[in-house]
C-alpha cells in the first residue's frame, strides 16, 4: 500500500500509471473512485484511501458509475485471477483478437474460454468480444476526427474485416454511424497524420538533446523540432515523424505501417515514448515540496522512452559501465549489423537475431556478449519476458539495468537510479562547488561509490522518483 503522501500526488496527477494500484473514497458522497476519475478532485481532508475496492466497499462506499472502480487494471481485489484479467486486457488492446479467435486468447492465457468470459462478465460487465469492439471503435472514432484515411481505411486500421462490420458495429456503439462522424471528403489520402496532444509544459530542448545524445544513425532521425524512427510491432513493421508544434501543445505525428491493423497500439506507444499523458504541473509541484529549497528544477523535463523494453534492455546492457557515445557506437554496430533492412536505414534487431550471434563484432568483454545472447534467448524462449524483475535470474544482468529498462522501456514514473556515476555526480554538485566538467554517461552501472553522497531523500519524490532521476541528469 502506498504511503497517504503518495496517494494523494498520484490522485491529484490523474496519471493512469497508478490506476488500480488504490482506490479513493469520499466521505462527502459516499462513494469510491479510481485514480483517472473525471470528476473534480474532492478536498483531501473528505478523502481516504483503501488498498482495494473491497476494502472501500465493506467500509460503506459504494463505487462511482464514471469511473467504474471494478474495472481498474491491476486491482489487489482481482487476486487469484488478477493476472489473468490484466494480461487479457492487455493483449486484447495491443490487438489479440483482431488477429485471434477467443478460444486462441483463452489458451494463450492457459485458460478455458468459457473462464475468460465469466471473468469479463463478472468484473467489466461484458464480454472480451465487446470491450474489444469498443475500444476498436473508440480508435475509427479518432481516426475520422484527424485524419483524410477513406473510411475503408479507417476501417481496416480499427481491425475491422469490413466496411458492413465496422458501420454496423460504430453505429451499436457510439450511436453515430462513421459518415455522421465525419463528412466525407473530396480527396482522401492514405497517409496517417495524426496530432497527439499534451498538458503543457513540454521542454522540448531537453528531450531532443537526450535523443540527440543517444541517436542510432539508420534506426532513428532528429532535427530541432521533429524526431523519428523505424520500428517493429507484432511482427509488422513501419516508420513514425512526430514533429513538435509548441504552440498547439501537441505533436503531429506522422504514420507508415505495412499493416494498419496494428496502428492503435503503435499510436499508444509513441505517446508513452513521448511521455505526452503526465501532468507536468503537479509532478513539478510534488518534486518542488519534497526536494531541497536550493534544488533548481528544470521545467517541463519529460521522460523519453525507448520502443520496446527489449530494445531497452539491450541498450542498457550495452551502457553497463561505459560512456554514452561508447554506448551509442555499440548500439550503432549491433543494428547495423543485424537489423533487418529498413527503406532507408535498419529495424532495431529482434531477439532471435541477437540470440543466433556470436556478437564477435562488438569490441567488449566476452562476459558482456554472452550476457547479451542470454538476454535475448531469454526473451525468445520465456512466455512473459516483459517482467523485467525476473531478468535479475539471468548472469550478468543486475538492478542497475533492470531498473534502467523499466524506466525508459517501460515509463515506470517511480524508478530513481541511485547508484549511476551521472546521478551521483548531480547529487555531489548540490552540496559542492561545480567540479571540472568530465563525460560522465547516465548509461553507467557502476559500483557503489565509496564516497559519501549528499543529503538528498529521493524516497520523498516518490512516485515520481524517474523525474528525479532525469532532473539530476539534466544538471550535468
Amino acid at each position: 500500500m502506498l504511503d497517504h503522501q503518495v496517494c494523494q500526488k498520484a490522485r491529484l496527477s490523474r496519471d493512469a500509471r497508478f490506476d488500480g494500484k488504490f482506490f479513493i473514497a469520499v466521505k462527502t458522497t459516499g462513494i469510491y473512485c479510481r485514480t483517472v476519475c473525471p470528476a473534480h478532485p474532492p478536498k483531501e481532508e473528505n478523502v481516504e484511501y483503501f488498498q482495494s475496492a473491497m476494502l472501500a466497499a465493506q467500509s460503506g462506499y459504494r463505487p462511482c458509475l464514471r469511473c467504474r472502480p471494478d474495472s481498474a487494471p491491476d486491482s489487489p481485489a482481482w487476486k487469484g485471477v488478477g493476472a489473468t484479467l490484466d494480461r487479457a486486457i492487455k493483449l486484447i488492446d495491443q490487438g489479440a483478437l483482431q488477429q485471434n479467435s477467443l478460444p486462441e486468447l483463452a489458451s494463450r492465457l492457459g485458460v478455458s474460454d468459457r473462464y475468460l468470459r465469466k471473468l469479463f462478465n463478472q468484473h467489466l460487465g461484458v464480454s472480451p468480444k465487446t470491450y474489444a469492439l469498443y475500444q476498436q471503435c473508440l480508435f475509427a472514432k479518432k481516426l475520422l476526427h484527424q485524419t483524410s484515411l477513406p473510411i475503408t481505411e479507417v476501417a481496416l486500421a480499427s481491425g475491422f474485416e469490413s466496411v458492413r462490420r465496422f458501420n454496423d458495429c460504430f453505429k451499436d456503439q457510439l450511436k453515430l454511424t462513421p459518415t455522421q462522424m465525419r463528412k466525407q471528403r473530396e480527396e482522401a489520402s492514405s497517409k496517417v497524420v495524426l496530432r497527439l496532444f499534451y498538458r503543457p509544459p513540454f521542454n522540448w530542448q531537453q528531450m531532443q538533446q537526450f535523443l540527440s545524445a543517444r541517436l542510432i544513425e539508420g534506426l532513428e532521425w532528429i532535427t530541432p523540432h521533429s524526431y523519428g524512427r523505424y520500428f517493429s510491432w507484432q511482427g509488422h513493421q513501419g516508420l513514425f515523424n512526430a514533429t513538435h508544434l509548441e504552440d498547439k501543445h501537441c505533436f503531429e505525428v506522422e504514420i507508415q505501417l505495412d499493416e494498419l491493423k496494428v496502428l492503435k497500439p503503435v499510436v499508444n506507444n509513441i505517446r508513452r515514448i513521448l511521455d505526452l499523458d503526465a501532468d507536468l504541473v503537479q509532478i513539478e509541484q510534488d518534486l518542488a515540496l519534497a526536494l531541497p529549497r536550493t534544488f533548481k528544477l528544470t521545467q517541463g523535463l519529460r521522460l523519453p522512452g525507448i520502443w520496446s523494453l527489449f530494445e531497452a534492455g539491450i541498450r542498457a546492457i550495452l551502457g553497463q559501465q561505459v560512456s554514452v557515445q561508447a554506448a551509442k557506437n555499440l548500439v550503432h554496430q549491433l543494428v547495423h549489423q543485424l537489423g533487418e533492412k529498413a527503406p532507408e536505414g535498419r529495424y532495431f534487431p529482434a531477439p532471435r537475431a541477437i540470440a543466433n550471434s556470436d556478437l564477435q563484432f562488438l569490441k567488449m568483454p566476452d562476459s558482456r556478449r554472452q550476457t547479451l545472447i542470454r538476454f535475448a534467448q531469454y526473451f525468445c524462449d520465456t512466455n512473459e519476458p516483459e517482467v523485467p524483475d525476473d531478468w535479475l535470474q539471468l548472469k550478468g544482468i543486475g538492478p542497475w539495468t533492470v531498473a534502467y529498462a523499466k524506466m525508459r522501456g517501460q515509463s515506470d514514473p517511480d524508478i530513481f537510479l541511485g547508484s549511476d556515476l551521472g546521478v551521483i555526480k548531480a547529487l555531489k554538485a548540490q552540496t559542492a562547488a561545480p567540479e571540472s566538467t568530465i563525460a560522465v554517461s547516465p548509461e553507467a552501472s557502476p559500483e557503489p561509490s565509496p564516497e559519501p553522497i549528499p543529503t538528498l531523500t529521493p524516497d520523498l519524490a516518490s512516485p515520481w522518483r524517474s523525474y528525479l532521476t532525469f532532473q539530476l541528469w539534466s544538471q550535468l
